[in-house]
């Protein structure tokens, strides 16, 4: 198997894997559980797993000091990002949810043009303004009803703050730093601050069945573990720009697990919605390899 053929079988996995976030999460919250308890085991049962990537890559588990402050600065806001959108489940379809967050490239976009100059072109501005035509669509349905205001401002916050992260992992000295010991890191960093919120709650909700701790095990290793293998794999395969693109594949993902098994609704509107965004988006992450091409 060619590297081209293993990046992109790679990629696909990736962003489908991580697509099903919904499919593991809303079971949970079915038999009562908060979002804080599911992200507190999602995030415990993870940490051994990305401890066993890291030892198996032959990576190192150190941080230089002067990486501790940004790492913990970006675990708060990778945290924010994962508590937001679980969040958003609460309040809308997870299908929706998930293609709202999938914006956060064109956030990126905007935040590398105001704050670091980088140009700002009229495709990009072009394709803003088609991403915000599709939320539009799905924002209003048919019948005049609109999403939740809270579960829209949720899904907002989330995507704004793995924008910053983002960027911020760019811009400072942990572009150096591999990306498992940073996930590594910034999990841990989740983890605590999700124990000291269920600490000051005074609860925390555990998985009344068996096969709902199938499911808190299954959040942990594939919308998370596998999901950052297989992206890390790709990039290294077929580059960031087709892997990004490939995560179109991850709200299609929730949003047919949605349909099929949790009822959610899809009208033709919202299929416009979808591909709006998920076009308009595609665009501004491939848009240095369409302006090689002219």
């Amino acid at each position: 198997m060619s590297n081209i053929i293993k990046g992109y079988i790679l990629g696909g996995i990736a962003a489908i894997t991580y697509g099903m976030n919904p499919l593991f999460c809303l079971p949970l919250y079915s038999d009562g559980m908060s979002t804080t308890s599911v992200l507190f085991f999602r995030y415990l049962f993870a940490i051994p797993m990305l401890a066993l990537m890291i030892k198996s890559r032959g990576r190192s588990f150190r941080l230089a000091r002067h990486n501790l402050l940004p790492t913990l600065i970006f675990g708060v806001l990778f945290s924010l990002s994962s508590l937001t959108l679980f969040h958003s489940y609460n309040y809308m379809d997870a299908g929706i949810a998930s293609t709202l967050l999938f914006v956060y490239p064109i956030l990126v976009a905007l935040i590398m043009s105001v704050f670091f100059k980088e140009r700002f072109s009229l495709l990009i501005f072009l394709c803003i303004a088609v991403a915000m035509l599709g939320i539009s669509l799905l924002y209003k349905a048919e019948d005049g009803s609109t999403l939740s205001l809270t579960g829209t401002l949720f899904v907002v916050a989330s995507s704004v703050s793995y924008a910053i992260y983002l960027v911020g992992i760019n811009k400072t000295r942990l572009r150096e730093v591999s990306t498992l010991t940073i996930t590594f890191w910034v999990i841990i960093i989740g983890l605590v601050l999700f124990s000291c919120v269920l600490f000051i709650e005074g609860s925390i909700q555990v998985p009344s069945q068996w096969w709902l701790w199938g499911n808190a095990l299954a959040l942990s290793l594939f919308p998370t573990a596998i999901s950052l293998l297989c992206t890390t794999g790709a990039i290294q395969c077929i580059g960031s720009t087709p892997t990004a693109i490939l995560g179109a594949l991850e709200p299609l993902t929730a949003v047919f697990f949605g349909v099929t098994i949790f009822d959610e609704q899809l009208t033709p509107r919202i299929c416009l919605g979808f591909v709006l965004i998920i076009g308009a988006v595609s665009i501004v992450v491939a848009r240095d390899r369409i302006k090689a091409i002219k």
